[in-house]
């Protein structure tokens, strides 16, 4: 695999900021995993980079997002290319149209995760209805949260933190 993890060219190095939201949103992962357990869903992930980039994130095909900001935007953030360092030259294919075993797209926080068919966010962003948005590291479309009450398969709300 010679320095690619994901699609991404680690060669350069990862900036703090991509490193905090890594671990961040693996915490989150995990958080996710936990939760979707107790309520009858086991989720074995992939540990090695190799399986993650070959495979998916997980044997379940569910890519798991952390939204830090819906609740203060009102938007989920669909991300759809990203990038380890913003001097790399180019974004690569990441969560919805990152190409793995993924059919599930979850995002959220700690309170409440939305469970979407990765098929249809597609479809969402391909009506280009949806404004995008690029910052340093990421590319994604903002899906307001009326249409992800109208179009997610399932929410959980979950008050009580793991």
């Amino acid at each position: 695999m010679g320095g690619m993890v994901m699609g991404m060219n680690y060669k350069r190095p990862m900036t703090e900021y991509y490193k905090k939201k890594l671990t961040e949103g693996l915490y989150f992962q995990d958080y996710v995993v936990e939760l979707l357990y107790e309520i009858g869903l086991p989720i074995i992930s992939y540990s090695s980079k190799e399986f993650q980039q070959l495979i998916g994130e997980n044997k379940a095909g569910i890519e798991i997002k952390y939204d830090q900001k819906f609740r203060n935007t009102g938007n989920l953030y669909i991300e759809i290319a990203e990038k380890s360092n913003p001097n790399n030259l180019n974004f690569v294919p990441s969560g919805i149209y990152r190409n793995d075993n993924t059919w599930l797209y979850i995002i959220g926080d700690e309170k409440t995760i939305f469970i979407f068919s990765k098929k249809l966010l597609v479809q969402l962003h391909k009506t280009k209805k949806y404004k995008e948005v690029q910052i340093e590291t990421s590319k994604g479309y903002l899906l307001p949260l009326q249409d992800a009450d109208k179009y997610s398969a399932k929410i959980i709300n979950n008050e009580a933190k793991i």
